[in-house]
């Protein structure tokens, strides 16, 4: 076969192609600028965060307990006499235990508050006390009174009262009987840490306002008192045998005295006062005696 031999082209490798496209400089610098202010947007977002942790750092959730008031002075009452009315009855008089108790009780509640006396009993309190307080599950408050029977001594009764929508008192259900509160051991203060007072005219001032005060003489502790001092003498009578021990306070200002005295019949105590002193152009005087009878 004669001519010029065919050549294949079929893996001849082929040339790339470069297609240049015309776009507006613009557009090219606005699409630049959008892409560094979204990274700092993002940046500057991280460092608030950062910021914000580091002045309120997050803190757990507290679980909020609800305490009761210990200004309820009018709840308190309500329920000492519920409980001393309560707990007072006479077997052969049911009536008036119902009659006592009226006016404590709502619609909703027997008229004896679910207390049948024994037909041939029957029970005195000599004197009832609120002890205990806490928040009831209905804005309600529980109350726990200590009352001393004749009968059956020592009773805790807990007193659950409310308020109605006009703010008046009524019981809240029927009473409990329970335990008392739990209470410790007394112990003695180590005063070995405190320091004695030396100063012999101090302690003068502290033995003779002690004796005035318990003997109930206010004229004579009067001499020994600063100016603005508020002090009412105690209604026993005593006379001081001995002040045994006299420290200052911690933080000073105050010293802590231990005493023996006896009454008129020849019992004897042993007492511990704190007295706040001062020192007024050299002499000593008292601006308190362990309570402020004012506050």
């Amino acid at each position: 076969m004669s001519g010029a031999p065919v050549v294949s082209t079929e893996n001849r490798p082929r040339r790339a192609r470069v297609q240049i496209e015309r776009r507006a400089i613009w557009r090219l610098r606005i699409a630049g600028a959008v892409t560094r202010y979204v990274v700092w947007a993002v940046a500057l977002m991280g460092v608030a965060a950062t910021v914000r942790f580091a002045i309120s750092p997050p803190r757990a959730e507290r679980l909020e307990v609800r305490m009761p008031s210990s200004d309820d002075p009018a709840g308190a009452g309500f329920a000492a006499l519920f409980a001393r009315r309560y707990l007072t009855w006479d077997g052969a008089h049911p009536e008036r235990h119902q009659q006592g108790l009226r006016g404590f009780l709502g619609d909703t509640l027997d008229p004896d508050a679910g207390f049948q006396p024994s037909a041939g009993g029957a029970q005195e309190v000599s004197w009832a006390q609120v002890v205990q307080a806490r928040s009831g599950p209905r804005h309600d408050r529980v109350f726990t009174v200590a009352a001393d029977t004749d009968r059956s001594g020592l009773l805790y009764l807990a007193v659950d009262v409310a308020r109605d929508h006009s703010g008046q008192l009524h019981l809240a259900g029927y009473p409990a009987f329970v335990g008392a509160p739990m209470e410790a051991a007394a112990t003695l203060e180590d005063d070995a840490s405190l320091h004695d007072v030396e100063d012999a005219g101090l302690s003068d001032v502290v033995d003779r306002c002690l004796r005035n005060y318990l003997a109930g003489s206010r004229s004579n502790l009067a001499a020994d008192l600063a100016g603005g001092a508020r002090v009412t003498v105690p209604a026993l009578a005593l006379r001081v045998t001995q002040v045994s021990s006299l420290k200052w306070a911690p933080g000073g200002g105050a010293v802590l005295a231990q005493v023996r005295a006896e009454d008129t019949t020849g019992a004897t105590y042993a007492l511990r006062y704190e007295l706040d002193v001062v020192n007024v152009a050299g002499r000593w005087e008292i601006a308190a005696i362990e309570v402020d009878p004012g506050a």
